[in-house]
């Protein structure tokens, strides 16, 4: 059977500093779930004690026949207190990234995933006047620093998604649920992905290669009336469209990042404004929709949008059966098979997420890794099936390899 990926595509997963590294103290996400009343399940705590054990991790993805590796820099150990940047930081990264390169794994480096120190969110955080000149000016900071060892930079993970949970659903920091607020600080995220690109441009020499990763639900009415068409072109413009038709010009970027895990049905008439899925839909440990053909409906979408190369780099499962991970490892990359062969420049997939840790407002509870951590345990790491099933599949490019592992090259 031939290849349906090509040579050069890149294969891994993703994680994010505040959900693996355990310890980090100093950021609106830690004070969040300390909070009385908090919507958050519990407190991230040791991570997964990632922040010691990152070489390590490393080499059990290689292993796993990873080529990248996405993860997030800690701003609030970067900038601890404002314009103080802490060199054993900077330093603590450059192992990092070092450990990671060595690995063989090409760094994908986020430099804003959900958490904001705990200075800025005092001064108002993404609404606070000078947000978008701080953001970029430690942007600026990390790219001198660290740009020799970040091929890849994302601005922002998700801009939508900390403007809809923080500001109009209300159960990430800061839990406000204002709809004026939430279109603000949706546009100020955006302007501030611009001024990230520039300051990384002007710090890393041409080095980095800038981008934004996006979630891209597939959204639709949950019933064929009025109401609830109208409130789908609202959540479409706000949650999916604002940010992909806001990437032109000059400080756009150089690639998108698509993070695509679920169908949402919009309705009016439910408090939270989306729907349930129908019945007998699969679901997820989150409640999510498995709807595999939306990742190559979302594809299509931003890549008709921005005319920038895509890469996946969120997609998975949450779930307790490892045999659903490997079928929807196996569906959803399928989706992205079927996007290539149609002509979209799709150029790596990676998986979310690396490890089961800290599922942000759901604590531990979701379990989407491929590979098990036994937290009462020394965090031992222990590979799933579907970490070998993936292991197969970037070492062939063939997705054959996935339901039959006797399958020949």
């Amino acid at each position: 059977m031939p290849r349906q990926f090509p040579d050069g595509f890149l294969w891994g997963a993703a994680t994010s500093a505040h959900q693996v590294e355990g310890g980090n103290t100093n950021n609106d996400w830690w004070d969040f779930e300390q909070a009385p009343g908090t919507s958050a399940g519990e407190s991230s705590g040791d991570g997964i004690d990632h922040v010691h054990r990152y070489a390590d991790d490393f080499a059990l993805l290689a292993a796993l026949g990873h080529n990248t590796h996405r993860l997030s820099l800690e701003w609030s150990r970067i900038e601890p207190a404002p314009g103080a940047y802490s060199a054993a930081a900077i330093g603590h990264y450059r192992r990092v990234l070092t450990a990671a390169r060595d690995a063989g794994l090409t760094p994908f480096v986020t430099l804003h995933h959900f958490t904001l120190p705990r200075w800025l969110a005092a001064a108002g955080g993404w609404l606070a006047p000078d947000a978008v000149d701080r953001f970029a000016r430690y942007c600026r900071h990390v790219t001198a620093a660290l740009g020799d060892l970040m091929p890849f930079v994302c601005t922002i993970n998700e801009p939508q998604m900390i403007a809809l949970h923080g500001y109009l659903e209300g159960y990430h920091p800061p839990g406000r649920t204002d709809p004026v607020l939430w279109q603000r600080v949706g546009r100020v995220l955006l302007h501030a992905h611009h001024a990230a690109v520039r300051a990384v441009r002007d710090a890393g020499g041409g080095r980095c290669g800038t981008g934004l990763a996006v979630q891209l639900p597939l959204l639709a009415p949950a019933r064929d009336d009025d109401a609830c068409r109208t409130l789908h072109r609202l959540l479409q413009a706000e949650i999916v469209d604002l940010y992909l038709d806001g990437l032109h010009g000059p400080d756009r970027g150089d690639w998108l990042g698509v993070q695509y895990y679920r169908k949402q049905w919009v309705d009016p008439a439910v408090p939270g404004r989306f729907a349930d899925p129908p019945a007998g839909v699969q679901r997820t440990q989150m409640g999510w929709a498995v709807y595999p053909d939306g990742l190559r409906q979302m594809l299509h979408h931003a890549a008709a949008r921005t005319g920038l190369p895509l890469y996946v780099t969120e997609n998975g499962i949450a779930t307790g059966e490892d045999t659903e991970r490997v079928d929807y490892l196996h569906s959803h990359l399928t989706a992205v098979a079927q996007a290539l062969a149609e002509g979209v420049d799709v150029r790596g997939y990676l998986h979310w997420s690396a490890f089961d840790n800290f599922e942000w407002a759901e604590g531990y509870r979701p379990t989407f890794g491929l590979i098990a951590v036994d937290r009462d345990r020394g965090f031992t790491r222990i590979p799933k099936p579907s970490a070998h099933t993936f292991a197969r599949i970037a070492a062939t490019g063939r997705l054959d390899v996935a339901i039959d592992p006797r399958a020949q090259p």
